[in-house]
């Protein structure tokens, strides 16, 4: 018996958030925004609205009971905005009514007046204003400025890419309940339900212990609610406290694009150095990340993104600049790949602006300057082991670059109207937290006495299959069918203090944690089965497709005959376990150490067909090797790998965020904002596991899955390029993110450099 979430899944009786039987009298939360992106707060008038009809309470700052701020690395987000507010749809207070429609209709009814501010709404901007999230950081390594005098060829440059809406299947969503004492118990789609008690206890000035968070399953997240489910958790909880009453919140898909924020748009400069043979000797770049309003993760972020600066490659000369940059956006946040596609973005821009002006092809660079076991990366962390060059050379093996590229030139040799480019997307991902202390987690297993088996850890399902994961930890463990196994809802009354389910690290710590409860739930089990069966201290004790016997003996115990001999003789069958990731470290003040426990690498070939003539295009194919060390679940790893590519095909070639003038999104609907379907997808996307990979972190040797294939849709963007040259070899190429058949066009047509003729 498989996991019983995917066919709820399908069948479309999972419950989320908002399908959980609400108790008698729930009130409903409309959160007021903010219409101004930046202003002083003259006057907020709540009267009309607190007498609507079925309206029950609108909360403002001077109703929280604790501090106003929940702002997690660095204080400066207020839960409602007091005094100034700094970007649009910023949330100003809470109305509490009995119906959803009820609080609605009472928005309408609140009478405000905002003296407006000047707003900032671009990075570049920002930064020569100095308005600063926290201070711009530089990381070395080698020496830069000398490096250049031995450069043979130097270009300089600048990228832009966009940010990336999350486009969760459910919205931000929370239910806050009264318990008896003062305590409040959330249900909340977060990926940080720690986050959540923390903030709500901070908020609502109760001890953490009075509060619990308790979280099922999310319809989706990609970051989105690791930070920014908290809001909205916190305002249930108050209103709750306020009211004496349950509270439910959960935002329109139209609020919910607004009032969140997006994956961080990144503007960048570059210059990058390199021998005649395209050697890189030098490399520096300066990053000016656009945060929004509040700190939010950006400077984790940014901390990212500088550590994946060089990608794939190793450079002996580095300069790294990065500016987390306050604009009058929503916070921006935490999305699959935390800052280091923008920087993977930023080098393979470089990288293929000096091949084309070097005459030679991207893939030579790139194949020269690839890691080698025992090279260092910029915070001087050595990486080994390093399989990018076994990427490499399976990836040709199986994909055969040279003939597709010689069946490329014969393609666009015949066709003048269509044209066809290819690209290698090479991907070096660091796995663990840049903050050392959140690489802990722990896990609690019971064995009840029918042999049925309870797993409780910090992880959360979002889609990404990590219960199963350690559902089937622990059933190897055990020799037990899956059947046997259930895992139980998040809950910060069962683990404590959990880290949350980010950076890729969801099954590596809590499947660590579960496996080392089993492995001593296992020990005490052994020393029972010995007794039972007669066997000697030096006896071997196997645990095989429940049953268990002694090695060379006829003997055996089923399973269930094992807990409960176990159980009448009054041995423990409950174990906690605690698992923190061992030797990283990484100093944020200069950007050195070892911080990462190991790095997943891969290679894709992405294949495209542009049509000269309407500037349209098509991914015809993606071909990757990955990394993923012995996988747990190839079958899980499969979907991973197929989504995240998607995902990131979307983020370079299709989605784009549009504001107005006055800060307005104008892409705040699924109508406006264009997202990658069925129709856009490859019509071929091959993966092959890389060969003879092991990794000596992960569980039973496994590897990270959920976010370093998203880079493989990078290819797709300079595979794009490559075709446009090939209509116009001197075509000027921006590297400016996303590749929309708009700015294809554009390129295009510039020099109208498309012959008419038929082919």
């Amino acid at each position: 018996m498989k996991s019983k979430d995917p066919s709820l899944n399908v069948c479309g009786q999972s419950l989320f958030v908002d399908d959980l039987p609400l108790p008698e009298g729930t009130l409903y939360g409309a959160v007021i925004p903010s219409p101004s992106p930046h202003g002083r707060i003259i006057r907020l008038h709540t009267d009309k609205a607190l007498a609507a009809n079925g309206v029950k309470a609108v909360l403002r700052p001077e109703d929280i009971l604790g501090a106003n701020e929940i702002g997690n690395i660095i204080q400066d987000e207020p839960l409602f905005a007091d005094q100034e507010v700094h970007f649009l749809g910023q949330p100003m207070g809470l109305i509490v009514a009995e119906s959803s429609s009820a609080a609605q209709h009472a928005l309408s009814l609140i009478d405000m007046e905002i003296e407006d501010l000047a707003p900032i709404f671009d990075p570049r901007e920002a930064f020569a204003k100095n308005a600063f999230i926290a201070p711009p950081l530089t990381v070395c390594f080698g020496d830069v400025d000398q490096a250049w005098e031995h450069c043979d060829c130097i270009y300089e440059g600048r990228v832009n890419t966009g940010g990336q809406e999350h486009v969760y299947f459910e919205t931000q969503s929370s239910l806050a309940l009264p318990l008896e004492g003062g305590g409040i118990k959330i249900f909340s789609s977060t990926q940080a339900p720690n986050l959540v008690q923390i903030m709500t206890a901070r908020v609502l000035g109760l001890p953490m212990h009075q509060v619990e968070v308790d979280v099922v399953r999310l319809g989706g997240a990609f970051g989105g609610k690791e930070d920014q489910a908290t809001a909205w958790a916190v305002m249930a909880a108050l209103a709750s406290q306020h009211t004496g009453k349950p509270v439910k919140i959960v935002l329109q898909r139209q609020e919910d694009m607004v009032m969140t924020g997006k994956r961080h748009p990144y503007s960048a400069d570059y210059k990058i150095g390199l021998s005649k043979q395209g050697k890189i000797l030098a490399f520096a770049t300066t990053s000016y990340q656009d945060s929004g309003a509040s700190a939010d993760l950006s400077t984790a972020i940014l901390e990212r993104a500088m550590l994946h600066a060089t990608n794939s490659y190793y450079i002996p000369n580095v300069k790294i600049t990065g500016a987390c940059c306050r604009t009058n956006k929503a916070p921006n946040t935490a999305f699959r790949g935390f800052g280091a596609p923008q920087a993977m973005f930023i080098m393979e821009s470089a990288i293929h602006h000096a091949a084309r002006s070097m005459h030679m092809e991207a893939e030579q660079i790139q194949r020269i300057n690839l890691l080698n076991p025992g090279d260092s990366l910029p915070c001087g962390m050595a990486v080994q082991p390093c399989n990018a060059q076994k990427c490499l050379d399976q990836a040709d093996r199986l994909y055969d670059f040279s003939q597709t590229k010689r069946r490329i030139e014969r393609f666009n040799a015949k066709n003048s109207m269509v044209k066809k480019g290819m690209a290698l997307m090479p991907v070096c991902f660091g796995i663990s937290f840049t903050t050392t202390f959140l690489n802990q987690a722990g896990a609690l297993v019971h064995v009840y006495t029918d042999g049925s088996v309870s797993i409780s850890t910090g992880a959360i399902e979002m889609g990404q299959g990590v219960n199963e994961k350690i559902a089937l930890i622990a059933a190897r463990i055990f020799s037990l069918p899956r059947s046997k196994i259930k895992v139980e809802s998040t809950n910060t009354s069962r683990v404590a203090n959990a880290s949350p389910t980010a950076a890729s690290s969801g099954a590596d710590l809590n499947g660590n944690a579960t496996r080392l409860a089993c492995l001593s739930l296992v020990e005490r089990l052994k020393k029972v089965a010995s007794e039972k069966l007669g066997a000697g201290d030096d006896a071997i004790i196997t645990f095989s497709q429940g049953m268990i016997s002694i090695q060379g003996s006829q003997e055996k115990l089923s399973w269930e005959e094992l807990v409960t001999t176990a159980y009448l003789k009054r041995v423990n069958l409950s174990a906690q376990a605690y698992y923190a990731t061992p030797d990283i470290w990484f100093d944020k003040a200069t950007g050195k150490g070892k911080p990462f426990a190991y790095h997943v690498f891969g290679l894709a070939l992405v294949e495209v067909t542009v049509d000269g003539l309407r500037g349209t295009y098509s991914v015809d194919s993606l071909r990757l090797v990955h990394d993923s060390g012995e996988s747990l679940h190839p079958l899980i790893d499969r979907g991973q790998i197929e989504g995240a590519v998607v995902q990131g095909l979307g983020w370079t070639t299709l989605e784009t965020l549009r504001y107005a003038e006055d800060g307005h999104l104008l892409t705040n609907s699924m109508s406006t904002y264009k997202i990658p379907d069925i129709y856009f997808a490859p019509d071929i996307i091959e993966i092959s596991f890389l060969e003879d990979a092991q990794n000596a972190f992960g569980p039973f040797h496994s590897k990270a899955i959920g976010e370093p294939p998203f880079m493989y849709g990078i290819g797709a963007y300079f595979a794009i390029a490559n075709a446009l040259c090939a209509f116009d070899p001197e075509a000027e190429i921006a590297y400016d993110a996303p590749w929309t058949p708009e700015k294809v066009f554009m390129t295009l047509n510039r020099k109208k450099s498309i012959s008419t003729e038929p082919s």
